[in-house]
């Protein structure tokens, strides 16, 4: 029997092209004789279309935006949406939301899945919402004793009440340089680096546009070193890799429009360098609670201090993305991590139902 598997793509979020981009790779990825795919497209004003099973070729597929078929809510699809056809009344065995940044990433569709009990990849709503929103990653990473840089965070009606405070609380407790970021947001949206108060003040009208809580954080002179986290109670870490940006930080535009990153897989590290990062790695996976994959992102000063930066519960997840390519170096190749993932969340959608709800 093949799987039956929904694609859950697009998304109404600043990084809807990014998912659609992952969606094809993954679609072309999976092996035809394992599964039956199965895509759900979300458009960008959030309406929700469910495409026609995908048999045949795929290769040459390059078009998931699709509008045909009805399109409603999730709540009113829900008891068609989530079966394979109108032939086959069971449900999908697994659903695998591609999804990056909010309205996906952040929980509130993995809390659809669970209401409707069905498995899916990657991590759960506590997760998922914790490691969407910056500051309340960072409050658990600092709880859980993961070194981190110097950080503050602001709300935009708090900022609008007080603006010369809050830039002289960034310039007294974090100093420049600083980075300025949309806590709830990934993929370098929205980041500015900033040297002074005038490139301060519009870094938080940039962010602001973004997320309505902003977060400021420390620059520091260090390299970007990342690892893949993959698994659910006893997770394992991928080799390290290395971003290398040629601009001065690796910002939306370097990661997906003009190519003008380098990434070195594995990265130039010592034995104790990597059980060091290792270690954090996971220990971030557990604070968090995540199961299935996450990347965990990290500052290397010269002096060799680690610092967590971040995770990220949906990485980008084409071929030549960077969780792929540190697990493709670690000995599993696309199409497998696909499959191990899948049964990861099945798995763990199996100890669910083992788990007593009433006395």
């Amino acid at each position: 029997m093949k799987t039956k598997i929904g694609l859950l793509y697009g998304g109404k979020s600043a990084e809807h092209q990014v998912s659609m981009q992952t969606a094809l790779a993954v679609i072309k990825a999976l092996n035809p004789d394992k599964f039956t795919i199965h895509p759900i497209y979300i458009t960008e004003e959030g309406r929700w279309v469910k495409g026609n099973e995908l048999n045949g070729p795929v290769e040459e597929l390059k078009e998931l935006a699709f509008e045909q078929g009805e399109a409603l809510t999730p709540t009113a699809l829900a008891p068609t949406l989530f079966k394979a056809s109108d032939e086959d009344a069971g449900p999908f065995d697994v659903i695998f939301p591609l999804l990056h940044g909010p309205n996906g990433e952040d929980g509130t569709v993995q809390g659809m899945l669970e209401l409707l009990n069905l498995p899916y990849v990657g991590n759960g709503v506590l997760a998922s919402s914790a490691g969407m929103d910056k500051v309340i990653m960072k409050n658990i990473f600092a709880q859980a004793g993961l070194p981190q840089v110097k950080y503050v965070w602001f709300i935009r009606s708090e900022w609008k009440k007080a603006e010369e405070a809050a830039f002289e609380k960034v310039e007294t407790e974090i100093g420049y340089p600083c980075f300025v970021k949309p806590a709830n947001l990934g993929s370098s949206v929205g980041i500015s680096k900033c040297e002074n108060r005038e490139e301060l003040s519009a870094a938080f009208e940039e962010a602001f546009q973004f997320d309505r809580k902003i977060i400021i954080e420390e620059g520091v002179t260090a390299r970007e070193i990342e690892a893949g986290v993959m698994g659910n109670d006893d997770p394992d870490c991928s080799v390290a890799g290395e971003i290398i940006p040629k601009a001065s930080f690796y910002d939306y535009k370097a990661k997906y429009q003009d190519g003008d990153t380098a990434m070195m897989i594995p990265a130039e590290i010592t034995d104790s360098e990597y059980a060091a990062l290792k270690e954090m790695a996971i220990t971030a996976f557990k604070a968090l609670d995540c199961s299935g994959l996450v990347r965990a992102d990290f500052f290397l000063t010269k002096e060799g201090q680690f610092y967590i930066n971040e995770v990220n519960t949906m990485p980008g997840f084409t071929p030549f993305s960077m969780f792929p390519l540190l697990w493709k170096h670690s000995g599993v190749e696309y199409p497998e991590l696909i499959e191990r993932l899948v049964q990861l969340a099945l798995e763990r959608h199996e100890e669910k139902q083992q788990i007593k709800h009433t006395m």
